[in-house]
Formats: C-alpha cells, structure tokens, sequence
C-alpha cells in the first residue's frame, strides 16, 4: 500500500561497483500541515458551535436566524457590547430563546441600522433557517455594504461575486459549515472604500489575533459544483483532482505511461473546503521515491486532457477514474483484476451483500453481525455512472439504520483490515462484493423459499419475502389435521412454481392435495403454513403456539 511519511526521509546511493553503499545524509521533508475552513473558523474564533463544539452534528445543522444574527455581530465587532446588553426591549418571540441570546436580540430591537428589523409583526424569528443569499448579504453589510445603496437583495450573489464572495453561491440547503466557508472567504475581502480587510479590521480592534490569521494566506484546495457531478475538488487553480479505482489494492497501480495522462498531485501547507476533514489528507512516498498526496488512501491526480479550470473530462474515463467528492460521496469503487470493479465505502474498504438476504429485508443479526458488521452512511453521491435512487435506507428491528443497494443490505467483513482486503468474498458461498453495473439482487431474493436466522430460533424456512412458514405437529399422523378456524388462524402455504434457495434442496419440496381439493406445499412432507399474527419479515410468533405449532429448521426436521 506504499509508506505513509512522517518528516524524515533517508536515502541510499551505489557508488561505484566496487565502493559499496553510503548513506546520505538525511532530507528533512517539509511536515504535512493541513486545516479545514471549519479548522480555521474554529481557531480564530469566529465559529464556536455549541456544547461539544465544532462536532460533526453541529457542522451539519442548518443555520439559523439568530446565527446569523451573532455572526453580523462578531464581524463587527460588537457581540460582547450586545451580551453586556440589559434593556427590556426586544422582538415579542425572544423568550424562546436562552438569556444570553434573549440580550443579543435586544440589542439588535434597539440598533435597527444593524439591519436586523425582524419578520413582522414584531417578531424576530430566531430559529427559522437561512440561505446563501442571507448569509451573504449579512457578509457585505459587515464589509460596509448597504443594502438599497450598494446593492438590492434580489442581486445579492451578483454583487457579492463582483467583490470576491462566491463560494457558497450554490449551495441550496445552508448548514453551519457554510459559515465558516463563506465567513473565511470575507475575512480576506477589502472593506468597503478600504484597503483593509475584513480580517484585518478585526485584529486591529483586538478581536483576532494577527498570528491566527496567517493561516489565510495559505494555498487552498476548493470545491467546484456541477448540475451533472455535483459538488467536486479541485486545486487552488481550479484544476479538477481524481482517484483511481486501481489504486484500491495497490497505491502504485498508476505507473508509466498512466502517469503521463494522470500526473500526482501533491502539497504539504495547505487549507480545505469546510465539508472535508483535514485528518482524512496524508502524503505516501510512492515505489519511485516521489510523494503524493492521497485523501481517505486514495491517492490524488490530474488528467492531461484538462485544460482548464473546471474541466472534469477525466471523470468515469475507463470507469476507473472519478472526481473526489465531499466524503467521497459515501461510497467509492474499487477494482481488482479478479473481481473487476467493486462498491467500497468512502475509505476503500469493500462492501459485501449477503445471499440469503431478499429486498428490504436483512438476514444477518446477532452473532453474524459481528462477522458482518452493518454499513451505513446518510448522504450518498455516487461516482458517475451509478445512481443515487439505487441506495438507500433500511432500519432494522433494533432501530440501527443500514445502507441498501437496490435494496439489499450492505455489509463489512469483520476480517478485513485495510483498504483493498476483500476476504469475505466467497465465504461460505453466499457473502460477496458487489459490481454495480451487474448486481440485480441476491439469489433469495427469486426463491419461494429460503432459510433466515435468529439468535432464538437458530435457522428456520421463510416464503421469498422473509415470513416465516410452520408445521403443525397433529400433521404427522393426518395432513389435513388442520381445518376449519384453524386454516382461518394458520392459512396455507402454495407456490406452484416453487423455487428454492441455494442451501436448500429442492427435492425436500412436495405438493399436497388437501381433501377439500386445495393444494399446498410442503417441506420434508410436512404441510407449510403462515401464522395471522405475523406481520413483518423476521415476525416468528406462532412458534410454540399450543406446543404443537414450530418453523422448520431445515437441518433439525425430520421426515414425516
């Protein structure tokens, strides 16, 4: 997988055939120096979230009014005189809110030329969400903007674009992690009629300190959006960055030739877009001695053909190369000479579904979880070529949340340790990775019957869609010995087309012509049925029911 670096790098040369080796001395190699705009924001202060702080939960909140409102404060120096604030006047709504903020919004009633005025009916709104362009129009009036003057709302993203705010011009839904975006960006933005900026305003008026504010001087690597990709990275010229899906079980898979048309990336001091964790950013020194830089592993490159900022022509060449997305959109793809290409998870760790599992419905709990662990992560942009609409949700009985991929569960192997392992792959001729392009579903998912599992009842027989089927003990000696309200209660079970799962044999299967003409299937010459008050895949109420009513384990039942 190549040797991640520290700081130290030794190198070795061959003098002479007869000379033996010397050792250099050693190159001390620039550290990787990495922060996000979250990072930054953080550090000077400008953004200091709630109880935890700047966590993930936070960062991910849609941003509210009264943020807003505390950001336009902060940014003109004023917050600490509206905390200090004791004046009984203020916005009919402000007791919803705690003291502190109960005084911020005060202030704001009685400095109406800080633009915050209300909703109406003097009310202030303050946890109704922001946009973009809100947030924007709060950054050019601390920049000494007015609107009406300088600017009319319904031109916000035009003005702002004109004086160097844009970042967040297309973002639809603004979280908290957008303030700390687009507040980074304003910071390095001249005041109007000034050659001073934002950020230099602060540290004269002793709210940021100069030294913290260095870092804004760094080279950064941003993120571009597209109606076809979606949200990107690219350098800080605007050149597009990639991954190879190759690299998933080799980080020197790129060699030659490859690396003509997709030259390395690399860089040590550099600043990140909010939605990307500094820590997910290392350099590995590649088998040619040169460094490069890989985010969550996967190493980073160009593409030749790009000649321009905002060209992406290297996305889904070969179906190998992709563009990096925010958290990698999820889930990547990997490729192995065996397997071809295979779903991975954000990091390039395989993903596996699970053959006895049927759609919508997890077959794996207990102690197989624990060989299997469950895989899940709430936001999914795929690589190009695959759907978003093909992933989604499924919430177990014991309320945990699981990812699907065209409804099958997906799942980790617990004996996979590193990006590129794929050692479930085969185990027990049901657990497999998944090409996307070919995956169509499980071979449960087609079968009239197969076997599910629980921790309580061990393996039993279920219909294709994960209910469970029973025998009826009074059976052994009559197979019509259930009639009447009984059939009302346990209701047959018939598929005239009976297929069955791999682990099952499909000559245990038989049909049975009850006396009253109906048909049924039946198990070992047991007659199958369902029990009325089973309602979901994995319900197994009727087990025990009058001590005479059980679902079948496959390797315990014996011929009747």
């Amino acid at each position: 997988m190549g040797n991640f670096k520290k700081v130290l790098v030794s190198s070795l040369v061959l003098l002479g055939l007869m000379a033996g080796v010397t050792a250099l001395s050693a190159v001390a190699a620039e550290p990787l120096k990495v922060k996000s705009e979250t990072d930054i924001a953080g550090d000077i202060g400008i953004l200091q979230g709630e109880g935890n702080g700047l966590t993930v939960e936070y960062l991910n909140k849609p941003t509210t009014r009264l943020q807003a409102a505390v950001m336009s404060l902060r940014l003109k120096g004023l917050e600490a005189e509206a905390l200090a604030f004791t004046g009984t006047t203020s916005f009919k709504d402000a007791s919803g809110v705690s003291k502190e903020n109960q005084a911020i919004l005060g202030y704001l009633k009685v400095h109406p030329d800080l633009g915050w005025q209300g909703t109406g009916d003097d009310k202030f709104e303050p946890l109704a969400g922001i946009t973009a362009q809100q947030y924007y129009k709060v950054l050019l009036e601390s920049l000494g903007y007015t609107q009406g003057t300088d600017f009319e709302y319904a031109n916000v993203f035009t003005f702002a674009g004109k004086n160097g705010l844009s970042k967040i011009a297309n973002v639809k839904q603004f979280k908290n992690l957008h303030i700390a975006t687009a507040t980074i960006e304003a910071l390095k933005v001249p005041i109007k009629g000034t050659a001073k900026t934002l950020g230099a305003d602060l540290t004269d008026k002793g709210k940021i300190s100069a030294t913290k504010l260095e870092v804004l001087g760094n080279a950064e690597l941003s993120l571009k959006q597209s109606d076809t990709l979606g949200s990107y990275l690219t350098d800080s010229k605007g050149m597009t960055l990639y991954y190879f899906t190759k690299d998933a079980a080799d980080v020197n898979s790129c060699v030659g030739q490859c690396l003509t048309n997709w030259p390395i990336f690399n860089g040590n001091n550099f600043t990140v877009p909010a939605e990307f964790s500094a820590a997910d950013f290392k350099v590995f020194v590649r088998a040619d001695g040169k460094e490069q830089l890989t985010y969550k592993g996967w190493p980073l490159y160009y593409f030749v053909k790009d000649q321009k900022a905002g060209d992406t022509t290297g996305d889904n060449v070969g179906k190998v190369w992709f563009v990096i997305k925010p958290s990698n959109g999820g889930v990547a793809l990997g490729t192995k000479t065996d397997l071809g290409n295979y779903l991975t998870d954000a990091n390039g760790m395989a993903l596996y579904y699970y053959d006895k599992d049927t759609k919508g419905v997890s077959n794996c709990s207990g102690k197989c979880l624990e060989k299997w662990p469950l895989f899940y992560t709430p936001n999914i942009a795929p690589p190009t070529g695959f759907s978003s609409a093909d992933f989604g949700t499924l919430i177990r009985a014991d309320g945990k949340m699981q990812t699907t991929y065209k409804g099958f569960p997906l799942y980790y192997w617990v004996d996979d340790k590193k990006m590129g392992d794929t050692l479930g792959q085969d185990v027990g001729k049901v657990w497999y990775v998944i090409d996307p392009a070919k995956f169509s579903g499980t071979n449960a998912a087609n079968a009239s019957v197969k076997t599910s599992k629980s921790d309580a009842l061990g393996t039993y027989l279920v219909d294709s869609n994960g209910m469970a089927l029973y025998l009826f003990t009074k059976d052994k000696a009559d197979p019509n010995s259930c009639v009447g309200q009984c059939l009302v209660n346990w209701p047959i079970f018939y598929d005239a087309n009976l297929t069955v799962s791999t682990d099952l044999t499909s000559s245990d299967f038989g049909t049975l012509t009850r006396n009253d003409g109906t048909k049924q299937s039946t198990y070992k010459g047991w007659p199958l049925y369902y029990w009325i008050k089973d309602h979901n895949p994995g319900d197994t109420t009727g087990q025990n029911v009058g001590k005479v009513w059980f679902v079948l384990d496959p390797a315990q039942t014996t011929a009747r």
